[in-house]
């Protein structure tokens, strides 16, 4: 059995037409092994976030295929995409997107309302919530976490369906450097612990450093819609 659980083949996304033709993504290229932490890195307008949208099936390519788990997402309908968003992608994004007047628990089963929530679904979140160190604020208000506090509730959100993949967008984007690398490394746990594939799209070096050094991990750049092994850019300063 295959270990590639995300195959993209000849991608390509673009927007407007004739002259006014934008390639978000040039055919792009790129397999990723199941439990693999990959850093996707570049400058704003690079193509990063239209990627992963791609791969989280809120967007489609112009032309080619995305095969995660052996199947095509790019061809499924949207009653199935919308079961593949349920079971095999995770999100946690910049902003946390959390209720703030409901409680931590509540917050982190929220993605399950659509399908009734039972018993074993909130043992499940309040492990989770243990597992991120926030067992003890279950019933806390989200409006009282800190951002840190608030970006580990939305990974446990982020967990609750099992997902085989997680998809964060900037997660650091709002955090202090300390607790963003204590975010990093939460991260890293459920990839190890789990076998998660984890795709982070940032634009901080210091992650990409850290996620290059972890034996699981692997940096890929992206400028002008395309892949690149290595940065042709100053990572320093982008916009």
């Amino acid at each position: 059995m295959s270990d590639i659980i995300i195959k993209l083949k000849n991608i390509s996304k673009i927007y407007g037409e004739d002259r006014l033709e934008i390639r978000a993504l040039d055919d792009v290229n790129l397999d990723i092994e199941k439990g693999k932490i990959i850093t996707i890195m570049g400058p704003s307008g690079s193509g990063k976030s239209t990627l992963l949208n791609i791969l989280g099936a809120m967007d489609v390519p112009t032309s080619g295929e995305v095969i995660v788990d052996g199947i095509d997402i790019a061809q499924l309908p949207e009653r199935k995409l919308s079961t593949y968003r349920k079971e095999t992608i995770g999100f946690v994004f910049q902003s946390f997107y959390l209720l703030p007047n409901i409680d931590v628990i509540g917050n982190v089963l929220i993605p399950l309302i659509p399908y009734g929530i039972t018993e074993k679904d909130k043992k499940r979140a309040q492990k989770l919530l243990d597992d991120v160190g926030l067992g003890d604020r279950a019933k806390s208000k989200v409006i009282k976490l800190s951002g840190g506090q608030s970006q580990r509730v939305a990974i446990a959100r982020a967990l609750i369906n099992t997902p085989k993949i997680i998809l964060a967008d900037e997660p650091t984007g709002n955090l202090d450097s300390e607790t963003g690398k204590s975010i990093i490394e939460l991260l890293f746990k459920f990839a190890e612990q789990e076998d998660k594939s984890i795709i982070i799209v940032t634009h901080d070096p210091n992650i990409a450093a850290v996620v290059g050094d972890h034996p699981k991990g692997k940096n890929i750049w992206i400028q002008d819609g395309k892949l690149q092994d290595e940065p042709s850019y100053n990572m320093f300063c982008w916009n």
